[in-house]
């Protein structure tokens, strides 16, 4: 992400401006070309042949192409079955037990409204969205959300009036799905930058290996470098880039990817992994993984979580043995597919250590993913960037909008089954309520109290690293620290008490020290996300990380 100085802003703008102006240009060249040729003996002002083509190819791609392929994508989901009764209730009751305030918490999921247009029947249709993959009338289930209502009611302190109030909420697959048209220059930006991360990854050792010919020529922008490699996917529609596994002491890694311009902004990270490594015979093994409906592609719609997890163990059976183990790291839309391979008994025995970078699917019942990515009305440079080139673009915003199904991918810390787990949280993230996220999984909930963790060591805002053990939590609050520098530098536990920081204050968690046990997190308080993967000293922790799992965890 960019950062938030005027230059960025006016810049963000202009790019913004001049993209959206390109169908609006191209068709009203073209319409006022065919209007005075064919009605009119006036003669129009042609501009140069290569500029006419351009005119009349992106007219054509919006009236011919982007047009239908937008009315395709508003079709209903199709929701998966809802969960049990009983699922429900455990679901709901995690939701519940992780609220610090309600008020706020449905005040956001209704976008904004005032509280008293909030009533039962409102509520009722938020949680039958929420809890029954469904929308309509509440019907037999109405008796189970009455249940729901009186826990909310008591969580509030006061009863939810009766009936229907102007409120709406927010229903990411029963909305409309909203997005922006994305011409052809833009594509041809998006092919460029795929060309380089070909390059790059090619020059480090990497092998592509693509999906069957039709499926890979049927994406835009054409990938050309599909016809040039002789390496097949054995998945369907999952390509990928594969760096061989010659360490017979350490466990090779699977890397996923979030929503942005594919593998591009990973390829330093990747590279870095095996930076340090003395010999070829001692490489750690890399299959980092393509999500094409996330990648600014036109290209199929997202796959079902069972498909997902399905191609992806095609992939992983094909270079590792059956019972090879394996480093999961992923990030931010991509711990979204951590959570469908955790889900998976063919997949879960086989994960092991785990590395989140931005996650977005911990607390995802809290608002603050779905409303940052899908309904802010963007003010600063970085959410301008991420709501045209993120949230508006059409594979995107069909992903979100239609086969984003909440309660599949959230992530509970029940979920990671005694793994080792590493969060790495950005204190500036303009998505995710970082916050949150670490309160939870450093105690369990974001409202729980517990015991401090024995000592702190190398505490730092902008790369902290610690090890996580029940800490007492206070509501969640907004953090700034605008005197934070981007150096490491040793905090022992005497001089954070000097500096006036209590190792048992509510911040505590962000400055333990990392022992790759359990939970813990790494917590870089001046980035925003994504910026970790923007300079080598913040890669560097987090490839210091991941080296580590590879090898103790290979011993086992």
């Amino acid at each position: 992400m960019i950062n938030n100085s005027w230059a960025e802003y006016v810049f963000i703008r202009i790019c913004i401006f001049a993209l959206q102006s390109i169908p609006l240009i191209s068709l009203a060249y073209c319409f006022s070309l065919a209007f005075t040729t064919f009605f009119t003996d006036y003669e129009f002002y042609r501009v140069s042949r290569a500029l006419e083509v351009v005119f009349l190819a992106e007219s054509f791609f919006f009236l011919f192409c982007f047009l239908p392929y937008r009315i395709w994508l508003q079709q209903e989901a199709i929701h998966p079955p809802p969960p049990s009764r009983e699922e429900r209730t455990i679901l709901y009751q995690r939701c519940s037990d992780n609220i610090t305030d309600p008020e706020a918490y449905l005040q956001k999921w209704f976008l904004g409204a005032d509280i008293r247009d909030i009533r039962k029947e409102n509520v009722k249709e938020f949680f039958l969205w929420a809890f029954f993959n469904r929308g309509g009338l509440p019907g037999d289930d109405d008796e189970e959300l009455e249940d729901y209502i009186a826990i909310l009611e008591r969580q509030l302190g006061r009863e939810i009036p009766e009936g229907r109030g102007n409120a709406k909420c927010l229903r990411l697959t029963l909305d409309e799905v909203v997005m922006s048209h994305r011409s052809l220059i833009w594509y041809c930006c998006v092919g460029f930058v795929d060309f380089l991360t070909f390059c790059s990854l090619r020059y480090h050792g990497f092998n592509f290996y693509r999906t069957n010919l039709k499926q890979s020529l049927s994406i835009i922008p054409v990938r050309p470098h599909s016809l040039l490699t002789t390496y097949h996917s054995p998945a369907q529609h999952i390509s990928y880039w594969h760096q061989p596994h010659t360490s017979k002491t350490k466990l090779p890694v699977v890397f996923i990817h979030g929503i942005g311009i594919g593998l591009y902004p990973y390829t330093q990270f990747l590279s870095e992994l095996n930076a340090s490594t003395g010999t070829p015979d001692d490489h750690i093994g890399i299959l980092a993984l393509e999500i094409m409906n996330i990648s600014f592609r036109l290209t199929h719609s997202a796959l079902s979580r069972e498909e997902t997890a399905l191609e992806i163990s095609q992939i992983i059976s094909q270079h590792f043995g059956p019972n090879q183990k394996f480093v999961l790291i992923s990030h931010s839309y991509g711990t979204v597919v951590t959570t469908h391979l955790l889900q998976s008994p063919i997949l879960s025995p086989r994960i092991g250590p785990i590395v989140l970078i931005d996650p977005v699917s911990i607390c995802l019942h809290l608002p603050s993913v779905a409303f940052n990515f899908t309904r802010r009305i963007p003010k600063d440079a970085n959410e301008y960037q991420l709501y045209y080139f993120a949230s508006m673009d059409p594979g995107v915003s069909h992903t979100l909008g239609r086969k984003f199904f909440w309660n599949e991918n959230v992530l509970w810390k029940e979920d990671f089954e005694g793994r080792k787990v590493t969060a790495s949280l950005a204190g500036r993230d303009l998505i995710v309520d970082t916050e949150a996220v670490g309160r939870y999984l450093s105690c369990g909930n974001l409202s729980g109290q517990s015991t401090p963790s024995l000592k702190v060591t190398n505490g730092n805002p902008n790369g902290t690293v610690k090890s996580i053990s029940n800490v007492a939590v206070a509501p969640l609050i907004d953090i700034d620290e605008p005197g934070a520098r981007e150096v490491e530098r040793p905090v022992e536990v005497d001089s954070i008490q000097q500096d006036g920081v209590d190792i048992e204050d509510e911040d505590e968690w962000k400055y333990r020290e990392w022992k790759g046990v359990g939970t813990e997190v790494l917590w870089f308080g001046t980035l925003d996300h994504a910026q970790v993967f923007d300079k080598k000293a913040t890669r560097r922790r987090i490839i210091d990380v991941v080296r580590k799992y590879c090898e103790d965890d290979a011993e086992k």
